[in-house]
């Protein structure tokens, strides 16, 4: 029988290559005997490996296809204007899915898309920072998290950001008497650029921006602390001085 093919390698308009990703294919396969739009039908002969490869292939087509919808709305938004909307009605496809499906296209270009992850693992992040939503496919991938799992774990650290939000929001007059073993909360406010560049910085780490934040400020701390033998007076001078060399220098 013939098999489905979709190539994965796009170029652009400027004729250069993108970045090419696995090509999604129905192969021919001897024990799939017949392959319509209403069905397909299998060789009684046909051993387990391929009927799980067949398993595979539909999962990706499946994924793909959502992928491919998004793409196409979106395309016919920008190409056709006014006139894309009463076309998709004579497709006789549902409005409201097909936006759903490009709204999260759009927020992924397709060189951020990941192969190693469905469309639903895209998802559940579309809807935060960029390099938040790097941070989080990038952990789904490497740690083999299904959808379900990376909505759990994602509800887990917007939560845990949450509460150190409300805690702070409580105010001093409403605090627990203060434990030296239990972690603090610090809240910088940032113009929404520097917001960004720190973002990108973290998940260029592997990390989330408030454990990159907690490494750099525990980092600074350790490289501040005096060593044996010297005073505070010592270690104060000893920081004046860089600071004033530090000064002639620049």
């Amino acid at each position: 029988m013939s098999g489905i093919r979709a190539r994965g390698e796009l170029t652009t308009a400027r004729g250069q290559r993108a970045p090419v990703h696995r090509r999604v294919t129905l192969s021919r396969l001897p024990c799939l005997e017949t392959l319509t739009k209403s069905g397909m039908t299998f060789s009684p002969a046909m051993p387990q490996r391929s009927w799980e490869e067949i398993g595979s292939q539909l999962r990706d087509l499946a994924s793909s296809s959502a992928w491919w919808l998004g793409d196409w709305l979106l395309f016919g938004e920008t190409a056709y204007s006014g006139r894309y909307r009463e076309a998709v009605g004579r497709t006789g496809l549902d409005y409201q899915t097909l936006r759903n499906y490009a709204w999260v296209a759009r927020r992924f270009e397709h060189d951020r898309r990941r192969d190693a992850l469905s469309f639903a693992h895209h998802a559940e992040v579309a809807r935060l920072a960029r390099p938040e939503q790097d941070y989080w496919l990038r952990r789904a991938e490497e740690q083999g998290w299904s959808r379900n799992e990376l909505r759990r774990q994602l509800r887990a650290g917007l939560a845990e950001q949450r509460g150190g939000e409300a805690r702070e929001a409580a105010g001093p007059g409403r605090r627990e008497p203060a434990d030296e073993a239990a972690p603090a909360t610090l809240r910088i406010a940032l113009p929404k650029p520097d917001l960004d560049r720190l973002l990108a910085v973290a998940a260029s780490c592997g990390l989330s921006l408030n454990d990159w934040a907690a490494h750099v400020l525990q980092s600074a701390v350790s490289a501040q602390a005096p060593g044996p033998g010297t005073t505070p007076e010592n270690s104060q001078a000893s920081q004046a001085s860089q600071a004033s060399q530090a000064s002639q220098a620049s």
